[in-house]
């Protein structure tokens, strides 16, 4: 199975860039099953109703969240009635939605979607992830109830999201980092077969301090004072993540690739399906 995911929606320019681009981009990489990461997607803070849907219309089978799952208030009432929404596992206890769903991909396959956030560093203090994790693994064995399966760390800090990789290792198909909005050069396999990446990197404008336009960020560094509100950067945007290949029978990974199409960032163009346009 070929799964393609793609990090953080940022505001306009991610959007603009998920509604011309998916679709292409998942025929030509011959895609089974393809998330998105959305939570930035409103503003740069959260996610709405109406962008969540342009996302799954453009080819998103499942959209993650992260930190920012509810900063848009009507997504408190809107994940209850969109099943195709992830938020984290360890968010909270009163949180709507779920937090891992087993999806539908080609041909009669199962996937696992799971997502975690990260403690270290984050503004609040979050649920241990890696208990919240493994009662996930351990109910969805690969090769057995699933054919793949996909963990969403959202955190800050790389060390966290490898120990996560590394935990995982064996028991999903894929381990991706999100949040720090940077993609990381560290496409592998892991000793017992699972694919990682420290951060998938945005789908947004690279031109700007991570997604957000660059004069604001810039002022607050320089002097240390606020002069106003971030806001999304929105020139053109680069589709940013990976492409990740697997066995049906041991839903371990047999490849992993970056991805990253338009936009100013060096381009990177994994093999196509046979079959699909070149």
């Amino acid at each position: 199975m070929r799964i393609l995911y793609l990090g953080d929606v940022m505001g306009r320019a991610g959007r603009r860039a998920i509604a011309e681009g998916l679709g292409p981009l998942r025929d030509r990489l011959g895609a089974d099953f393809t998330i998105v990461n959305g939570e930035n997607a409103s503003g740069g803070m959260g996610l709405t109703g109406s962008h969540a849907r342009l996302i799954l219309e453009a080819g998103a089978d499942c959209i993650t969240l992260g930190d920012h799952a509810f900063d848009q208030k009507e997504m408190l009432s809107f994940i209850e009635t969109e099943p195709r929404i992830i938020r984290p596992l360890n968010y909270s206890k009163a949180a709507p939605g779920r937090g891992a769903r087993v999806f539908d991909a080609t041909r009669g396959r199962k996937v696992l979607v799971a997502q975690v956030l990260g403690q270290v560093f984050m503004k609040r203090p979050f649920d241990d992830p890696f208990s919240a994790i493994e009662t996930v693994l351990k109910a969805h064995p690969l090769g057995g109830l699933v054919q793949a399966s996909v963990v969403d760390i959202h955190a800050e800090a790389t060390s966290e999201k490898m120990a996560v990789g590394h935990f995982c290792d064996g028991r999903a198909s894929l381990v991706v980092g999100t949040h720090t909005h940077v993609p990381t050069a560290d496409a592998m396999i892991l000793s017992r077969g699972t694919a990682y990446q420290s951060d998938a990197g945005m789908c947004g404008d690279y031109d700007s301090v991570i997604g957000m336009d660059k004069a604001e960020p810039l002022r607050r560094f320089i002097t240390g004072m606020s002069s106003e509100r971030f806001t999304p950067a929105e020139g053109e945007a680069t589709l940013a993540g990976v492409l990740v290949t697997t066995d049906d029978r041991s839903g371990r990974a047999i490849a992993i690739q970056a991805v990253r199409d338009g936009g100013r960032l060096s381009q990177t163009h994994p093999p196509t399906q046979p079959g699909a346009d070149a």
